[in-house]
């Protein structure tokens, strides 16, 4: 299911078999929560280079609700994409939806942000709502510690979400052959990841893995960091935390990030990243750029009459100048939302096509080098 082919440092180059298809690592997934990229079609998704997407367990269970994505033969089906999608537990919005759920030791019960219906997920309910989605990667139900965090929570909170991972594991191998299988292009059977917690704590973090490893995951996700501590922090976690990992099995690291934060990770020996930056930044008029990041808005670009990033060929940025995205995004037109959107994901899929090849040609250190010299 995942083999490395190639390394550069610790840096690696491999291929993650999905039941719908190869996809080439390191890889980054657009973020489509509810089943959707916002502002894009899935076809252009495919053509912008993306092989794998990421859609979210809990905003799907609230709508349409994964009974009525079942009958529609799948996730894949239901929204015409055709290659493979991970869906995340629920789990970040243990954290991210603190306010408005209730943590208990059989579970989380949520107050839905939608209508204040109270919702009750359980480890098992949110693998069996992920098979109804047809996912071909899943993910354990665990909960994302916050940061600032006592020891002491830390330590009960990796205890929980192991006993989760356990419960997750129990009931996929049960139950995943009643996974909805939309056309799967290949034999590789759905996949699940354990994710490693424990805060800042080294030895949280040791504990957690040990656990994860010995109950036995297709591959392990690294949670709760970019939530808040300082860049060197989580970077000392994430490089005394990888090593812990199985060689021959992905590694995930949640919620990351900035084309800088993805250059370090990689070269820590990260294969998978996932971030809402890349179409959130777009709706809000931040553009990624080889130089840097382009706030479209400024008044600089009213008569600039030049491509958006000259060493980018994405369409947007062959067909359309900055003086005419920023009179789109002004003007509050749609259009804007459109073609920022795609820029920027067709911006992220060539950083990790570039990364790739680096490391495939062994030089993944003076890729990062000269990547970072020139951007701002």
């Amino acid at each position: 299911m995942f083999k490395v082919l190639k390394t550069s440092g610790s840096a690696r180059r491999g291929i993650l078999t999905t039941a719908h298809g190869e996809v080439q690592t390191p890889f980054f997934m657009t973020i489509g929560s509810a089943g959707a990229i916002k502002g894009l079609i899935p076809s252009e998704i495919r053509d912008l280079g993306g092989e794998i997407i990421l859609a979210n367990t809990y905003h799907l269970h609230l709508r349409p609700g994964e009974e009525v994505v079942a009958k529609a033969g799948g996730l894949h089906k239901f929204m015409n994409w055709d290659g493979a999608i991970l869906t995340d537990s629920g789990g970040y919005q243990v954290f991210s939806l603190s306010k408005i759920r209730k943590l208990k030791a059989d579970g989380v019960e949520f107050q839905s942000h939608l209508d204040g219906k109270k919702i009750f997920l359980t480890p098992e309910k949110a693998i069996d709502i992920q098979l109804k989605l047809g996912s071909d990667i899943m993910m354990c139900l665990d909960e994302c510690a916050p940061y600032p965090a006592e020891r002491e929570y830390v330590e009960k909170s990796i205890a929980l979400t192991t006993e989760w991972a356990k419960r997750c594991r129990t009931f996929f191998k049960k139950n995943r052959r009643f996974v909805i299988n939309h056309e799967p292009t290949t034999n590789a059977p759905r996949l699940l990841f354990g994710i490693v917690q424990g805060g800042i704590y080294p030895d949280m973090r040791k504990k957690s893995a040990k656990d994860l490893v010995k109950i036995g995951f297709d591959g392990y996700a690294v949670g709760g960091l970019a939530v808040g501590e300082p860049k060197d922090v989580m970077f000392e976690v994430l490089g005394k935390t990888v090593p812990l990992l199985p060689k021959d099995k992905p590694r995930y690291l949640m919620g990351v990030g900035t084309p800088q934060d993805i250059l370090e990770s990689v070269e820590r020996g990260i294969d998978m990243f996932d971030c809402v930056l890349p179409t959130r930044n777009a709706r809000h008029g931040y553009l990624f750029t080889s130089k840097g990041v382009v706030r479209i808005r400024n008044e600089q670009y009213r008569e600039d009459f030049s491509p958006l990033d000259p060493n980018c060929g994405c369409m947007v940025c062959q067909n359309f100048t900055k003086a005419y995205l920023r009179h789109l995004y002004i003007s509050n037109e749609i259009l804007s939302l459109r073609l920022n959107t795609l820029h920027n994901v067709a911006f992220y899929q060539n950083l990790m096509k570039g990364i790739r090849h680096s490391i495939e040609e062994g030089r993944y250190n003076e890729f990062k080098k000269g990547f970072l010299r020139n951007y701002r």
